[in-house]
């Protein structure tokens, strides 16, 4: 009891706090009319709100396609679609996993559940990677964030497969099909969950994993989103210019910011979008496919799901791959 009140407590105080950096953000021009703000923070909530205003629609097209599935969809239907050998099974699950529009977090736990269904640990990592990526809707919100740049969606979901294919490949290389997972006490609670969710209706179902993915998403979307917008508005622009202009760095950096803002892949493009005009396409697109593939949130479920040393392997091999595919497309096309 003592425990939980405490966590109660920090959650509450972490709510308090994000949300008032939220409305501060949101009202800065009402708050602008009685005190006086500095320009830069103007120009920041201004980023901040047309980034938000713009990913909105997405998100929520996404959290209500991830309900859906993980509602209406079971582990054994997608089992039934998938070959059984291991090998040739890599392209059609890597093309399989442009049907389930669901963000990095919701995927691992389906993906765990797969697993020890009997599912090949290299076939569940295609999915992992491949799933957040590869969908309609993550698509469509790339198209629209990239207007007047249409071949940088394009280029993504290119990139993903083939991402996709070449990782999967590689963790079946260096870790066939021996378990990684960890047992959890979550695992001894799933019968009685299951019944729990045979007593209640398919839509009271649906629409509390709506509402759950949503809160869930929002939060990173938000959090993100300040950081992307005070990343621009204070950060020296002849830095973040010289940074963005090379073709060997760029990409790097912008991985690393993909793992840092944590963003869910149905908004990441609106924020790649700011930063169109100080990085190089290249990096754009490592940011747009590393942060999907890898960032904060989705490494702590990995940690929390898998053990650690197949953990970090998963980790290198994936930050590789996508480093050496990203300066092979800049060298081919770019």
């Amino acid at each position: 009891m003592k425990g939980q009140g405490i966590s109660t407590w920090k959650e509450t105080a972490i709510t308090v706090i994000f949300g008032v950096i939220v409305f501060s953000f949101i009202a800065a021009d009402y708050i602008q009319i009685h005190f006086e703000i500095p320009k830069v923070w103007l120009n920041a909530t201004t980023i901040f709100l047309s980034i938000v205003l713009e990913a909105l629609p997405f998100v929520f097209l996404g959290v209500f396609a991830s309900a859906l599935i993980q509602t209406f969809v079971s582990e054994n239907t997608i089992q039934k679609l998938i070959p059984k050998n291991p090998l040739i099974a890599i392209i059609p699950v890597a093309l399989l996993s442009a049907l389930f529009p669901v963000c990095e977090c919701a995927i691992i736990p389906v993906v765990r559940r797969l697993i020890k269904k009997g599912m090949p640990l290299h076939l569940g990592v295609i999915f992992i990677v491949g799933s957040p990526i590869l969908n309609p809707i993550v698509f469509a919100s790339t198209y629209y964030a990239f207007q007047s740049t249409p071949g940088i969606a394009y280029a993504r979901m290119f990139l993903a497969l083939i991402l996709a294919i070449l990782i999967g490949f590689l963790i079946h290389l260096f870790y066939r099909n021996h378990n990684q997972l960890k047992w959890t006490k979550n695992e001894f609670l799933d019968s009685s969950v299951r019944v729990n969710e045979k007593k209640s209706s398919k839509l009271k179902i649906l629409m509390f994993n709506a509402s759950d993915e949503f809160f869930d998403m929002g939060k990173y979307l938000i959090f993100g989103t300040i950081l992307a917008s005070l990343f621009q508005t204070f950060f020296d622009r002849e830095i973040l210019v010289s940074l963005g202009a090379n073709d060997i760095v760029a990409p790097l950096v912008m991985m690393g910011l993909g793992f840092i803002l944590s963003l869910c892949s149905e908004a990441d493009a609106f924020v790649a979008s700011s930063f169109a005009h100080t990085f190089s396409t290249g990096s754009l697109l490592a940011f747009l496919v590393y942060g999907p593939m890898l960032d904060i949130k989705s490494s702590i479920m990995l940690f929390a799901y898998f053990r650690t040393k197949f953990v970090i392997g998963y980790m290198i091999i994936i930050t590789l791959s996508v480093y050496a595919i990203i300066l092979i497309f800049q060298y081919l096309f770019l």
